[in-house]
Parts: structure tokens; sequence; C-alpha cells
């Protein structure tokens, strides 16, 4: 389920800006500066939701509701990567696998911040009609058990960006809009 305020914003960005959604299928320079505010603002609410899951103060039916927010920003079989300092190789897992796995870290204080976030990849049309782009986003980890234990890393993800063309009925009336979904997040580097 799309999240209202999202529609509210992308349709008064776009309005705004003096375009109709449904004329075209191409973007227009007013209607990408819409989309790209949609997709930094659902990768900023990401990045709140993923320090609520992994906060150990957050309450177990609290993080689950969050969770599920989480997971409507996301296009269907999308995959999250996890690395670490200590192994070589990445993880990945759907994105609900992720949240419970973060909500059940062993430590007693977790701390993860996203910072640096832009595009590298302009949005670029796929045969399907769809538009797809790439966010870079920092992401700085830290987590400290009351015995002692603390761990610190710094990852740079690169966050799939689909932009695809949906439909809902507003007042009677079926009104076509871009919407964005995340997909996979590809960790590209992990640091001290």
């Amino acid at each position: 389920m799309i999240q209202p305020r999202y529609i509210v914003t992308l349709f008064f960005s776009v309005f705004l800006a003096g375009t109709t959604l449904a004329q075209r299928d191409d973007i227009s320079p007013e209607r990408k500066q819409a989309i790209d505010s949609l997709a930094l603002e659902k990768i900023r609410d990401l990045s709140k939701y993923i320090s609520i899951i992994g906060n150990k103060k957050t309450p177990f039916l609290e993080a689950n509701r969050v969770m599920d927010r989480a997971e409507e920003l996301f296009a269907p079989d999308s995959e999250m990567g996890v690395s670490s300092l200590n192994r070589k190789e990445i993880s990945y897992y759907k994105v609900r696998k992720y949240f419970e796995r973060l909500m059940a870290l062993n430590y007693d204080r977790v701390s993860i911040t996203w910072y640096n976030i832009h595009y590298i990849s302009d949005l670029e049309r796929q045969p399907d009609g769809r538009y797809v782009g790439v966010v870079t986003i920092y992401q700085r980890f830290e987590g400290q058990s009351d015995d002692g234990l603390k761990y610190k890393d710094t990852t740079k993800k690169d966050i799939t960006i689909y932009v695809e063309r949906k439909k809902t009925q507003i007042q009677g009336r079926i009104v076509e809009f871009w919407d964005v979904l995340l997909g996979d997040i590809r960790v590209t580097e992990t640091s001290a």
C-alpha cells in the first residue's frame, strides 16, 4: 500500500511544476526533480526506520510496526546486503529477514546513522517502461555490549531506485502518477 503522504508529496511537487503525470511516459526535468525528491524522502524514511528497528530500547510491537512500514518502501523480492570487518563475504537477505536480524543483534546498544546520500546514476528508462537509478549512502554502525564488546564500521551502499507508473482512485477519478520503490541495497565497501 502506498502511503498517502508520498502521494501527496509527489502530487504537489508535480502540479506545482506545471505538469500532468498522465500525459506522457517520459520524465520532464520538473517531474524528475519531484521524483528525485520523493526517492530521497523514502531513503531518509528507511534510514529512520532502520535506526528505530536496531535500537534496543524500541519495544517489540513498535519494531514490528516499523518493519511493516519499512517493507512498503521496497519492490517485491528486494534484498539488503550485510558486511563486517571480520569477514570478507557479503551476505544478502530479503528485506523482512534483514530487519529481523537487525532487531536480534547481540548488542545492548546499537546506533545506525546514514549520511552523504546522493545519486550516482541518473534515471534510465527500461524496456518495460520503468526507470531505474542508483543512490549511494554511507552507513555508520556502532554496537556495544555491557560486557565491553564494541564494534564499529562504515559501509558504502548502493540502493537501486525503481520509478514506475501507478494508478490510484481519488474522489472517484482514476489518476496516474509516478511512484518510487526501493530495490536491492548492495554493499560496495566496508571500512573501520
